[in-house]
């Protein structure tokens, strides 16, 4: 689609929910004895890497699967764990509608996770805990997203809710020829985001809005959601963490904008921890207070501005290589059940 809308200068959308639903609907109704006997094949396909690209796999699949195999004595008491929780279910459980820990799960989680482990035996059990995760649970379990600092080894990372994380774009418009303004639309709710506002909302410098319509106060932020082609006139694009990580990061360092934010404090499979401040973004403080000293730096210096922008592309071409991700998603939920004691390696 990404090449489609270069050939033919088409507008940069979100990712389309229908051709998403339509995809994914039919592998949901495909019976899953046919992916478990390509299983293996599908994961032998790493043996037949370059050495170097097996690396990358490898880095990435331990980086995103932290667990380590237990001690055979261990074994029993992770599974029992296991057992215990509200959030584990067998793999031949895992279908729309089925309650995970009390809760509905939003349908982009079942269907992008049961992309994957519809590979695996369906008596297979694992945790799931869908939607915004910003906690390490307490027994190893597949999430989108974690806590980047401290021991997060229990929050497995898989490509979930790609629909609206997934985009990027084709910018046709060079960084010179951008405006020398920073733009941010935002659901403004979150302390942090309100506190940005407060700041700079009438900054020269910057062109913020909140699309929020329930947040009561300051009705002068409101206003309406632009298209991302509006943002992509704009040099800096600020790219705040939400509940989580910032949805918009993948498409914003996939174009000839700048992503600013502080230092992230959460990732997904976009690897947010392995972004480098002022190579890949345009890192502020966790104050904010540097703001329009960033943005004049990089307006002064735009080459050095274009070399970030050049580092970003390269960053998503790598983590969103439609190619390997499959790939290195069946590695990491092989990884899981080899950690758990339940597929002997």
């Amino acid at each position: 689609m990404q090449s489609l809308r270069k050939i033919l200068h088409l507008p940069n959308r979100k990712n389309s929910k229908l051709t998403y639903y339509t995809v994914n609907f039919v592998r949901y109704i495909t019976p899953g004895i046919i992916y478990r006997m390509l299983r293996e094949p599908a994961i032998a396909k790493y043996e037949k890497l370059d050495d170097s690209i097996k690396k990358a796999v490898t880095d990435r699949v331990n980086y995103y699967n932290k667990l380590s195999v237990p001690e055979i004595f261990d074994k029993e008491k992770l599974l029992d764990d296991l057992m215990k929780s509200d959030t584990t279910i067998p793999l031949g459980k895992l279908k729309l509608k089925t309650p995970i820990g009390g809760k509905i799960p939003n349908s982009t989680y079942v269907l992008d996770s049961y992309s994957y482990i519809r590979y695996f035996k369906k008596n297979l059990i694992a945790s799931f805990l869908f939607g915004d995760i910003t906690e390490v649970p307490k027994i190893p379990s597949f999430v989108k997203s974690r806590p980047i600092e401290g021991e997060n080894a229990n929050s497995v990372l898989l490509p979930l809710d790609k629909v609206r994380h997934f985009t990027t774009v084709n910018d046709r418009l060079k960084f010179g020829e951008k405006k020398d303004m920073l733009i941010g639309r935002a659901y403004v709710d979150q302390p942090h985001r309100i506190k940005f506002w407060e700041m700079y909302f009438n900054h020269p410098k910057c062109n913020l809005g909140n699309i929020n319509p329930n947040l009561k106060d300051h009705e002068e932020w409101r206003v309406k959601p632009i298209s991302i082609d509006e943002h992509l006139k704009y040099k800096f694009i600020l790219c705040i963490e939400g509940n989580d990580v910032a949805s918009n990061l993948k498409w914003v360092m996939s174009s000839n904008s700048l992503a600013v934010m502080p230092k992230p404090t959460y990732e997904t499979w976009f690897m947010e921890g392995k972004l480098i401040a002022d190579y890949h973004y345009v890192e502020i403080k966790k104050d904010y207070s540097d703001l329009e000293e960033k943005l004049n730096y990089f307006i002064a210096h735009p080459r050095e501005a274009e070399l970030i922008s050049l580092h970003a592309n390269e960053y998503v071409k790598k983590i969103l290589d439609n190619k390997l991700e499959k790939l290195i998603a069946l590695m990491v939920i092989n990884k899981y059940f080899i950690s758990t004691g339940q597929i002997v390696k």
